[in-house]
């Protein structure tokens, strides 16, 4: 066990006093010697006690001062200790009421809700007209909606408490999430907008994937609730693109877009901080603030994936994320060979710094036969090229400490540049106006939109390697 800082720094003050009284006593003596023996006068001798001590009274002055001090401090500390820890006490006993607190006003709220989906229910098994069942369908979506808004909350809590644990099962994902969109397509469609969602799939599935529906669902119902509250006007988008296999592994891709009010780039760096809310600017008529961002950013995390944003100020915003699900074992997908369009050796420089994205174009370039060398960021994708000889590179707009505008220009200041004209690939999961006449301004030769389509990478691959397709 440690010896305490303060019974230390105790016992070194005592050896100090301790010191000085044994010095002051040999100093005393030697001036009783000297006076004995007639060496000093009687008013040397008195001057020298005199300055002695006052010396002996500012150097106890000083120590006992100090002491004082250090008590006072150690009483400061212990109170202020005190105070912390009925502090903390408080915040344990609002939590633990704020937790019980959402668990009866789930309960609450679920148990009538599930009466009135259940009357519903026998209410659509009876004879109605046309406009009777639309009643019925509008007051069914608009229960669904206001039981997914009970659950976000409360999922939500659970994670802010740091409860999650996944629970992966055999999943298919397009028929666990139709509902799920349809109930939004009715909220989106009460505020004016459009709402549309998107399966990508290549060929005819021949598998399943495990993974957990639950937590994937809360990712996205904060996601679409925030895209459709912070839209006026437009439409939603949401796309799910399964068509990446890698061996065991399918890469699953959300993505959902909005035209909604956008981000500045300083909204975009605060808006997963540990803040759960996201605060609208003054001025925009808009009710509260992104709910959930900050918990589906750890749940995306914690399902192994990242969650990224893309947005234009007044243009709209996209939030993406990938996630690695493991394919089932009892079935097997055929796997198509195709010719890799590229035969000749063709190395490829691609600035991604998010490594599922990496793990995806990686897979779809290798088909065609390219090689491939990754870069972080920026910076990094400006050094590469430097160094190393490219026939082609895809450069991401967003990236952190220099992003694909600036690596372009870059780029294109170098020697080796304005001797081989290599061509750059702007890549971006939000294709907005803006951005593509930017990478035109930016001197980018082509602009490819996330998600990836095979067809069209391998068209570009043709165009800027001189090959047929």
């Amino acid at each position: 066990m440690g010896i305490p800082l303060q019974f230390l720094k105790s016992i070194r003050v005592k050896r100090i006093l301790s010191i000085i009284i044994f010095a002051s006593i040999v100093v005393i003596l030697l001036l009783a010697y000297f006076f004995l023996e007639q060496k000093i006068s009687t008013d040397s001798l008195v001057l020298i006690l005199f300055g002695f001590g006052i010396v002996q009274v500012f150097v106890l002055q000083y120590f006992f001062k100090n002491q004082l001090k250090n008590e006072v401090r150690h009483s400061n500390l212990k109170n202020r200790l005190r105070e912390l820890q009925a502090s903390n006490e408080d915040i344990v006993k609002r939590a633990d009421f704020r937790s019980v607190y959402l668990a009866n006003m789930s309960y609450e709220i679920r148990t009538p809700l599930s009466t009135v989906l259940g009357m519903l229910n026998m209410l659509k098994q009876t004879e109605l007209d046309s406009d009777q069942n639309a009643q019925v369908e509008i007051a069914e979506y608009s229960s669904n909606h206001l039981l997914q808004l009970v659950k976000m909350v409360t999922d939500n809590a659970d994670v802010d408490r740091g409860d999650v644990e996944l629970n992966n099962h055999v999943i298919d994902l397009k028929t666990d999430l139709l509902h799920l969109f349809k109930v939004f397509e009715y909220q989106a469609w009460e505020k004016g907008l459009e709402f549309e969602y998107k399966f990508l799939i290549e060929g005819k599935r021949k598998f399943s994937v495990i993974g957990d529906s639950v937590r994937i669902q809360q990712v996205l119902i904060n996601l679409i609730n925030n895209a459709i509250k912070f839209t006026n006007s437009g439409k939603i988008s949401v796309i799910v693109d399964q068509t990446v296999n890698i061996d065991d592994d399918q890469i699953v891709t959300f993505y959902i877009k909005d035209t909604g009010i956008g981000l500045r780039l300083d909204e975009i760096k605060q808006i997963f901080n540990e803040s759960k809310t996201f605060n609208i600017p003054a001025g925009k008529d808009y009710r509260g603030g992104g709910i959930g961002l900050s918990i589906s950013h750890q749940l995306v995390k914690i399902m192994g994936g990242e969650l990224k944003l893309e947005s234009k100020e007044n243009e709209g915003s996209t939030f993406y994320f990938s996630l690695s699900l493991k394919k089932t074992l009892n079935v097997k997908a055929e796997a198509e060979f195709q010719e890799p369009i590229l035969q000749e050796k063709f190395n490829v420089l691609v600035a991604e710094d998010n490594r599922m994205n990496q793990k995806v174009i990686k897979f779809l370039l290798e088909q065609q036969g390219a090689d491939c060398t990754f870069a972080k960021n920026g910076l990094e994708a400006v050094e590469l090229y430097k160094i190393l000889d490219f026939d082609m590179i895809f450069m991401d707009i967003y990236m952190p400490d220099m992003d694909g505008y600036q690596a372009t220009q870059a780029i294109k200041e170098t020697e080796k540049y304005l001797e081989n004209n290599t061509p750059i690939i702007a890549v971006s999961a939000s294709a907005f106006e803006a951005d593509i006449a930017k990478a035109k301004l930016a001197g980018i030769d082509d602009f490819l939109a996330k998600p990836l389509e095979a067809s069209i990478l391998k068209e570009l691959l043709s165009k800027y390697s001189n090959k047929e397709a």
